[in-house]
C-alpha cells in the first residue's frame, strides 16, 4: 500500500507546473539528499552532513547559506525494503533578509533486482522568512510605515522525489516546495524541480571518472548543470581523493576538491567564478562540506551499487 501511494504521489509531480528559482548548494552532487528526500546512503546506519556556502566574496551583503542534514536507517535486516528517516536544516541570509527551513523526511528503498535499487522519499518542512530592518538603508529613516509592516512570515511546504541506483548509474527526480504551487503569495521558497543523471566509469583498479548532468526547471528558468570528476580510489579506501569541474551557466564555472579524512569523515570543497558583471566586485564563491558516515553495514549488498 505504501509503495502504491508513493508512486501515485510521484506521478503527480509530472503534472505540476514549475515556479521560479530557489536556493541550493553548488556541489549537491556530493550528497543529493540536499535536493532530493529520496537520496540515501544505504550502506551506512547513520550519515550526518554539514555545508556552508559564501557567494560573491568581498561583495557587501552577499548570500551566506548553511545546511545540516542527518539520515538514519530504520531497518538493517536482510530484506527487500529498508526505511530511512531524515532531518534537514537550511539557513540563508542575504543582506537584511533571512530564511530558515526545518524539514523531516521519510524514505524507503526497494530492491528491484540484483543490480538496481529504487528509493522513494517525501519531506515536510516549516519555513520562516524575516527582515532585520535595523540593517536596511531606508530612503526615510525611522519611517513608521516601514516598521508597521510585518517583518516575519511562517509557512509550510513539502518535497517529493525518487532515485534509481544501479551499479554505475544514478538517476533521480525531485520536486521541492510543492505547497508553493497552491498557496497564493508564498514567497518563502518557490517550487523547483530537478532531473539528474550521474555515471561512474572505471579507468583501472584505482581510478574512475564520475560525470553528471542536472536539468533544473522553474517558472522563468530552465537550466542545465554539468560536473565531471576523477577519483583516486584504492581498494582499501574508496573515493580517497577527488578532483573535478562544474559548469553552472555559460558564464559560471567551478572546481571541486574532495578528500577522505579517515574511514568515516569526508571533506568536499568547491570554488566557482562568475564571469558576468559581478566579477568587478567579487572574487568568486566558495563552499565547504563535511560528511560523517557511521555504522557501516558489513552484510549490506548495496556497496556493489553506485553509492
Amino acid at each position: 500500500m505504501k509503495r502504491t501511494l508513493f508512486l501515485l504521489l510521484f506521478n503527480l509531480i509530472c503534472l505540476l507546473g514549475f515556479s521560479q528559482s530557489n536556493i541550493r548548494l553548488n556541489n549537491y552532487w556530493e550528497n543529493t539528499y540536499y535536493i532530493n528526500p529520496a537520496s540515501i546512503y544505504s550502506e551506512y546506519q547513520f550519515v550526518v552532513s554539514g555545508a556552508i556556502q559564501k557567494q560573491w566574496l568581498l561583495f557587501p551583503g552577499a548570500p551566506i547559506t548553511g545546511y545540516f542534514t542527518a539520515v538514519e536507517m530504520l531497518n538493517t535486516k536482510k530484506n527487500t525494503q529498508i526505511g530511512h528517516i531524515g532531518l534537514k536544516l537550511f539557513s540563508d541570509k542575504i543582506g537584511f533578509t533571512s530564511l530558515l527551513s526545518i524539514s523531516s523526511s521519510y524514505s524507503y528503498s526497494v530492491r528491484l533486482n540484483k543490480s538496481l535499487l529504487m528509493n522513494l522519499g517525501i519531506a515536510y518542512k516549516i519555513q520562516s522568512f524575516s527582515y532585520d530592518m535595523t540593517k536596511a538603508n531606508l530612503a526615510t529613516p525611522n519611517d513608521p510605515a516601514t516598521y508597521n509592516n510585518e517583518t516575519r512570515w511562517l509557512g509550510h511546504n513539502a518535497d517529493l522525489g525518487v532515485e534509481f541506483v544501479g551499479r554505475s548509474l544514478l538517476v533521480g527526480v525531485s520536486s521541492q516546495n510543492l505547497m508553493s504551487l497552491f498557496t497564493q503569495g508564498n514567497t518563502l521558497q518557490t517550487n523547483a524541480n530537478f532531473l539528474y543523471v550521474m555515471n561512474r566509469t572505471p579507468l583501472d583498479n584505482t581510478f574512475y571518472v564520475q560525470s553528471g548532468v542536472c536539468a533544473i526547471q522553474n517558472e522563468n528558468l530552465s537550466q542545465l548543470e554539468f560536473n565531471i570528476s576523477t577519483f583516486f580510489s584504492p581498494s582499501n579506501h574508496p573515493n580517497f581523493l577527488q578532483f573535478g569541474m562544474i559548469y553552472r551557466t555559460s558564464r559560471e564555472y567551478g572546481i571541486i576538491f574532495g578528500l577522505d579524512l579517515g574511514n568515516s569523515l569526508r571533506l568536499a570543497y568547491t570554488y566557482d567564478y562568475d564571469f558576468a558583471g559581478i566579477r568587478h566586485s567579487s572574487i568568486g564563491s566558495q563552499e565547504m562540506m563535511l560528511t560523517w558516515k557511521f555504522g557501516k553495514l558489513p552484510d549490506c549488498k548495496c556497496r556493489e551499487l553506485f553509492k
